[in-house]
């Protein structure tokens, strides 16, 4: 019998520890990359960082690291090395040439072929498209190869079978076409997004992989695709949703993430109207992740970005259920919330029941964003149920107010008093 089964891409991750990103922040950004090279079907050999105060302008890293990763690969062969940041067309040549037939990829052509496999729409595949050859045209070196669909693998999916040679005037001539067809769907979507202006819009927002999608098949009762990895979803879908007797349209939008390329934000313009033109933004945060503050300030630089920073903004930290405080922080929060806490005691962090530090968590960051960055506030666990009724009855009150701006002769039916329930697709 043949063995038809493919084994795994492997590759070796690198990243820099730097003044900017300390070597606890260079740890949790390389198991993120990781998990995006798991998503894109690349299993993770070995990290390497160094600790650098910029990258190394011919190679990213130093002479000494680059030896050290070309003897692992030596005796550790893989197919991929990917770097946590954007390379230079130069660094791509000069890193080429040292690593041989050893692909190289940096953080955008990795997040690029994440959402070339992703995309279902029309829409999105020529969003993608079009984001691909844009970030690709500057670097036309070896890396271009790496599209050729005839060789397959992780960061070759893409645009087409060109290779160096391939003229830029054929490049730029197929951005050229790719924007024009984009123009004429973003027009369609247009048209589409006015025909729903009678309607209160709210879009769930967020970084990549914190819910979203299963928060939306929650709200709207109605299949939509979830998974646990990142950009599980890259079309946005928009979903007609009942709370009381006022009707709104729900959607689900692509999940942001630390360092996206640009050229993914310009060619997504028009699934970013979506959040653009809501009337009500639902931020939600992973609170069990680590770095979830910091993936709180990545969202909201990029919808400063896109103009929509200004928006009416419920935060809504999910997976409570998942929630453990460090400890370190808790003894920064426990004097501050329980006035018959001992500072002086260290171990009585240890002897507190696990339920009430959460609490205790919890309700400090609930004080802290209500009085600093947000407008509501609301924990829950969209897995489990937990607190989703609370979330409905605020985000109801909302939708209300904004409802009847738009119909003040509206006859108002008591959540309390009326069934909640998702109406299907809207468009």
């Amino acid at each position: 019998m043949i063995e038809t089964h493919k084994q795994p891409e492997t590759a070796v991750l690198v990243a820099l520890i730097t003044q900017k990103q300390t070597a606890e922040q260079t740890r949790e950004y390389l198991d993120e990359l990781a998990f995006l090279a798991e998503t894109s079907g690349v299993e993770t050999k070995k990290s390497f960082t160094q600790k650098l105060d910029r990258p190394d302008t011919r190679t990213f890293v130093g002479k000494g690291k680059l030896e050290e990763i070309q003897q692992f690969i030596l005796a550790n062969p893989v197919d991929t090395i990917i770097f946590d940041d954007d390379l230079t067309p130069a660094q791509v040549r000069n890193l080429e040439a040292e690593f041989k037939e050893i692909k190289v990829l940096d953080r955008s052509l990795l997040i690029l072929n994440i959402f070339s496999m992703r995309a279902q729409t029309a829409q999105a595949r020529v969003q993608v498209e079009l984001a691909q050859y844009q970030y690709l045209y500057p670097r036309l070196t070896r890396m271009w190869t790496h599209l050729s669909r005839q060789k397959g693998g992780t960061g070759m999916r893409g645009p087409g079978e060109k290779e160096l040679e391939t003229d830029r005037r054929i490049v730029k001539d197929r951005i050229a076409f790719l924007k024009e067809k984009l123009s004429k769907i973003d027009k369609q979507s247009q048209t589409r997004r006015k025909e729903r202006d009678r309607l209160v819009r709210v879009a769930l927002v967020g970084y990549t992989n914190v819910g979203k999608s299963t928060l939306m098949r929650t709200m709207a009762k109605t299949d939509v695709f979830a998974e646990n990895k990142l950009f599980a979803t890259v079309d946005s879908t928009v979903r007609k949703v009942t709370l009381g007797n006022i009707p709104f349209l729900l959607t689900d939008t692509v999940g942001f993430i630390r360092k996206l390329p640009t050229t993914l934000i310009e060619a997504f313009k028009s699934t970013l109207d979506e959040v653009r033109e809501a009337d009500i933004l639902v931020h939600v945060v992973d609170v069990s992740h680590p770095l979830f503050e910091e993936q709180i300030s990545v969202v909201q630089s990029t919808l400063a970005d896109i103009g929509a920073a200004d928006k009416p903004t419920i935060l809504v930290f999910n997976k409570m259920d998942q929630f453990e405080p460090k400890a370190e922080w808790l003894e920064t929060v426990l004097p501050a919330e329980d006035d018959e806490f001992d500072a002086d005691q260290p171990m009585q962090i240890a002897e507190i029941p696990a339920a009430v530090k959460r609490k205790t968590a919890l309700d400090f960051l609930r004080k802290t964003y209500l009085t600093q960055q947000a407008d509501h506030v609301v924990f829950i666990s969209a897995q489990t149920g937990e607190n989703i009724s609370e979330l409905r009855e605020l985000l109801y009150d909302i939708v209300r107010e904004k409802h009847y701006y738009i119909y003040p002769n509206w006859v108002n039916v008591p959540l309390s008093e009326s069934a909640e329930f998702g109406d299907g697709l809207a468009g």
